[in-house]
């Protein structure tokens, strides 16, 4: 008898927290390894962010607070929608998450049926498609390759719509492959959903203010659609606060609703003392926030090195990604090809290969709804960049 529940079954673990847990394996083990696998700003939070937060520990905020978060952070989050994404939504519509990934799982669990269908653009980040399964939904993929700056088209979205469909999960800047949709291209879009009054969009933000050129732009601007847009986003990214696990969805009330129903079953509110150290972090204007500024700056400087580096290996193809903080070559050029007695089929066998030769931790493709390709974060310093690809450089060498 198996005492796991089928549900559990079907799901995949985490590639990126794999990657990072054989990483640490190899560490204990006395190996220099470079890990590259995992999505995590390598800055601390901001002085005045953790100023706020010792501010709520010595004025004992430290109970429970609402569900949905305390009014002040959801005025300060819907006060941040206007400034940024010019966006209007009422505190009531915000629900406060144990960091987005929290508010992805929300939504879905609230929107979707079984056997319902959710359109998920490939790339994607990991947690996707698992999410569509525990909500007992069905995913379908548009795959968008590296020659179209993994980017999909109005014309494959209209294609995959249904009348099953019920959700299309959207990322930009997009976790693996960094890839930041215009207005133009977003608006293109928008309008296919316009046709489809049973289809919701949700748009996963958290990337939005790692943008090198140009700016962000959200789902939520566009009128025809907008009644029908779930914007996700939180601190983790922008403001270095992973730790802090604070998140949150903007959405129409009947599904904000639903989802502070699922949270309040489930986890209750995020840390209070978190909430109080996030209204300052979105009061802080990006544009006139120094910390945040330099940490742009410096991934640009980063992603440049190490597109510079990654230029220089035969066969490795790579798009020029505007945010985040990824790169996601191409390396089919070596697949096929042979360490001794022992074939690199895929990316997973070639980011194995290089974890166990090199020490250096990647993650494959496959694991982001694209096998002909490998994630690496720069999240990480200059030096560290240019001894791993180093690094990699001698074991792509070797086979043959």
């Amino acid at each position: 008898m198996n005492a796991v529940s089928e549900r559990i079954n079907r799901l995949a673990e985490s590639a990126t927290l794999a990657m990072t847990r054989k990483s640490f394996e190899l560490k204990q083990q006395g190996k220099a390894v470079i890990n590259l696998s995992i999505g995590e700003p390598d800055f601390d939070t901001p002085e005045f962010i953790k100023n706020a937060a010792k501010k709520a520990i010595d004025d004992n905020f430290t109970h429970y607070t609402a569900v949905p978060g305390i009014a002040e952070l959801r005025e300060a989050i819907c006060e941040k929608l206007q400034r940024d994404n010019q966006v209007t939504y009422t505190p009531d519509q915000i629900v406060v998450c144990t960091g987005a990934k929290q508010a992805l799982a929300n939504t879905l669990l609230a929107l979707v049926n079984p056997g319902e269908e959710v359109i998920v653009p490939a790339p994607y980040w990991v947690s996707y498609s698992e999410m569509v399964k525990l909500a007992e939904g069905t995913a379908v993929f548009i795959n968008a390759g590296i020659e179209h700056d993994f980017k999909i088209t109005p014309e494959q979205l209209r294609e995959a719509i249904t009348p099953a469909t019920k959700l299309i999960m959207f990322n930009s800047p997009c976790n693996p492959t960094g890839s930041v949709y215009t207005r133009e291209e977003m608006k293109a879009l928008a309008d296919v959903v316009a046709d489809f009054p049973h289809v919701y969009l949700l748009s996963d933000e958290i990337y939005e203010h790692i943008i090198f050129e140009g700016k962000h732009e959200s789902f939520g601007q566009f009128e025809n659609i907008k009644d029908r847009v779930i914007i996700v986003n939180g601190v983790s990214k922008s403001f270095a606060m992973t730790g802090w696990r604070l998140g949150f969805l903007a959405a129409p009330l009947t599904i904000a609703k639903a989802c502070n129903k699922i949270q309040g079953q489930f986890t209750s509110a995020t840390s209070s003392i978190s909430q109080k150290a996030a209204i300052v972090a979105f009061k802080a204007n990006p544009t006139e926030t120094p910390e945040l500024k330099e940490m742009v700056v410096k991934f640009r400087q980063r992603r440049d090195l190490l597109l510079s580096l990654l230029n220089t290996l035969p066969g490795v193809k790579t798009n020029i990604p505007n945010g985040a903080f990824y790169l996601f070559p191409d390396v089919t050029a070596y697949y096929g090809k042979k360490y001794g007695d022992k074939v690199i089929h895929n990316g997973d066998e070639l980011c194995l290969h290089l974890l166990e030769k090199t020490y250096v931790a990647l993650v494959p493709g496959s694991a982001f709804g694209d096998e002909n390709c490998i994630r690496l974060s720069y999240a990480t310093s200059e030096e560290n960049l240019i001894e791993a690809i180093n690094r990699i450089r001698v074991a792509l060498a070797e086979l043959k």
